[in-house]
């Protein structure tokens, strides 16, 4: 019987499983795993440790098998998803979603691991959805035959997480589309900023370093077997056609944004034109009301009958003049 320790115990390990070729998984704690390490066989073992546990990564120390690479990637706060090959062991450092993901940036937290032969050591300081996800089949039965299939296992995790956080955000803009094609574009264009800025920083995070990469597949160590490292490569040509999904849907938010800017600038010199038009036609009647308003003499018409209405007369036809005027040069715009 499986059990929960999301907390984790007195050393950090949140959960510990032994996979033995033919037989089903166990669940271990850390007394367990270096018996078993311990032991030769073709066994190995899977410790997932708990970084925000005070004595987690004092534990971790104190395990030989784990190459210094993986301490060096703990302290020096790079979190770009990255594979490195070491002397006997491989070093990754994968990011992810929180498990309350609310599409937000900083939402995404890292996951370090360290793959021997006979051991996986993962460590995170908040809860993700890959590993969790991955637990849970391990929990179902799923099985291991090596440990690079478990870090296959988690790069395929991580991608569906990243497929999962696509859709959600293409839902999003397919609802920001629709509102613009209806004419409503209240907050949609920092609506559209925000989730541009969170695929960026996604794509910068989660995109694996193509150098360190290609080392790994080109030159893998001897204990990994053929058929682990082609899975391993078709897990990473998963995660590029995903980013490249992540780049298209970058430019189709790129190009709503310009299309409602395109439609604000529109807007903003439609109005511009109609203040442009207003003062045009308000100018004859403010020129002609100061000119027969200075209190001086010789001002016109002052003692006909009829020189009030020929002064409105006048003022009608200079602005009728200067509006067709100003409409004209406006439907040529």
């Amino acid at each position: 019987m499986f059990q929960h320790n999301y907390g984790g115990d007195e050393s950090g390990l949140i959960s510990g499983y032994g996979f033995s070729r033919g037989e089903p998984v166990r669940e271990i704690g850390t007394a367990q795993a270096l018996d078993e390490l311990a032991g030769d066989g073709d066994s190995f073992v899977w410790l997932h440790f708990n970084l925000a546990h005070a004595a987690s990564q004092r534990w971790l120390e104190r395990l030989a098998q784990l190459p210094e690479e993986f301490f060096e990637a703990l302290k020096d706060g790079v979190h770009s998803t990255r594979i490195e090959r070491t002397d006997e062991a491989l070093v990754a450092v994968i990011n992810d979603a929180h498990f309350d993901f609310s599409f937000e940036s900083s939402d995404i937290a890292t996951l370090w691991i360290a793959v021997t032969p006979r051991l996986v050591v993962t460590a995170r300081q908040k809860p993700l959805r890959s590993i969790d996800r991955l637990r849970a089949d391990v929990r179902r039965g799923m099985p291991l035959r090596s440990s690079v299939e478990l870090l296959e296992r988690l790069l395929q995790a991580q991608a569906d997480v990243l497929v999962d956080i696509v859709r959600g955000v293409t839902t999003r803009v397919d609802a920001i589309e629709d509102d613009l094609l209806a004419g409503r574009r209240h907050h949609k264009r920092a609506q559209l900023g925000v989730l541009r800025r969170l695929l960026v920083r996604l794509q910068r995070l989660l995109a694996p370093e193509p150098a360190a990469l290609f080392r790994l597949l080109q030159h893998p160590h001897a204990w990994m077997a053929e058929r682990d490292v082609e899975e391993l490569r078709q897990a990473t040509e998963e995660f590029s056609v995903t980013l490249r999904d992540m780049h298209a849907l970058q430019e189709r938010i790129k190009l709503l944004q310009e299309e409602i800017a395109a439609s604000v600038n529109e807007d903003n010199n439609r109005s511009l034109f109609v203040l442009t038009v207003v003062t045009v036609l308000a100018l004859p009647i403010n020129i002609l009301a100061g000119l027969f308003g200075m209190n001086v003499g010789g001002v016109p018409w002052s003692g006909n009958d009829h020189g009030f209405w020929i002064v409105v007369s006048i003022v009608i036809a200079f602005t009728a003049i200067a509006g067709w005027l100003a409409f004209r040069n406006g439907d040529d715009r």
